[in-house]
């Protein structure tokens, strides 16, 4: 795998044997990719000035199966390659202040959809067989992923022993943290557009090592599976300021939840002690530290008092 996006790389092998037309359409696309992701074949004809089935010709010689495929290879360049400030004027000049939360919320649902068309089940069992084998577990996500990432180390604490959730201010405490990881550990990398040097050169690291590796990332062209030996794919493009995170979570969830399966003993008994050292430190509140009134108590000052105060002082002067 090369560090070029694929649809570049296709326009690039192709471009000496296209027609004019064709090129001026390929031209337009490595210029303008930004703009062109949220055209129809009919507007990006008119707007390279070409008819829409010279459009459509034109994915088809690139060797995607029609324009929608084509599309999503650009969903790919563009999520790759925007900065936030790209994405943010992208998305800010296709959508109306009232349409976002419906737009956003609709978005979501597509994606956790795709994810379940796509998902590979088999990929899936070995990455929960690999956490329940292994020695030892680490776990990388790098700005906005290490949300997910602690959210995975939270309940793979409860559910066993040796679980470190790598803390990644800077690259070389990555390294400081995974040093000893051996063929006998797994690390799990979590990581979407735009792509986290810093996690994957973690993956480097431990490969190089021998232990095994679970990605989860967005894409079977991520670069993330460089090193992976087993990737869960989530699908998470949305071109925005704000990376859509919520198939990725709900497959972490099902992960969890899977893990659990397995070790429904061990887990109850983790939970039951936990229980019983929550009620002893009081880790939540109860009724006994925070009671419940059916009436709250109003304290209001004795208005006779009051008025028998200001007569006096009214007598004083």
């Amino acid at each position: 795998m090369t560090g070029k996006n694929e649809l570049l790389e296709r326009i690039e092998e192709r471009y000496d044997g296209m027609s004019k037309s064709q090129k001026k359409l390929a031209d337009y696309i490595r210029s303008s990719y930004e703009k062109a992701v949220f055209m129809t074949a009919a507007r990006l004809g008119d707007v390279v000035g070409v008819s829409e089935s010279t459009v459509v010709r034109f994915a088809s010689g690139l060797g995607y199966k029609g324009y929608p495929q084509f599309q999503k290879a650009l969903e790919e360049l563009v999520s790759n390659r925007l900065n936030f400030i790209q994405r943010m004027e992208v998305t800010y000049g296709r959508i109306s202040q009232s349409e976002i939360l419906m737009s956003v919320l609709q978005s979501d649902i597509e994606k956790i959809k795709l994810t379940m068309e796509h998902i590979d089940q088999n990929a899936f069992e070995t990455a929960v067989d690999t956490i329940l084998n292994a020695r030892k577990i680490y776990i990388v996500g790098i700005r906005s992923c290490a949300t997910l990432a602690n959210f995975l180390g939270f309940y793979l604490n409860l559910i066993r022993d040796n679980v470190v959730s790598v803390d990644t201010n800077s690259s070389s405490e990555i390294f400081e943290q995974i040093i000893r990881i051996t063929e006998e550990d797994v690390i799990i990398g979590i990581s979407f557009p735009r792509y986290s040097m810093r996690t994957l050169k973690a993956l480097e690291f431990a490969n190089n090592r021998g232990a095994k590796i679970i990605t989860l990332t967005d894409s079977v062209h991520s670069p993330m599976n460089l090193y992976s030996s087993c990737s869960l794919i989530a699908r998470s493009d949305m071109a925005s300021i704000v990376d859509s995170l919520v198939a990725p979570l709900s497959v972490i969830n099902a992960l969890v939840v899977a893990l659990c399966m397995k070790k429904q003993d061990e887990v109850v008994d983790t939970l039951g002690t936990l229980e019983q050292i929550w009620d002893e430190y009081q880790v939540y509140s109860s009724d006994e530290l925070h009671p419940v009134r059916d009436k709250i108590p109003l304290h209001f000052p004795d208005q006779k008092k009051v008025n028998d105060q200001r007569r006096t002082e009214w007598e004083k002067q």
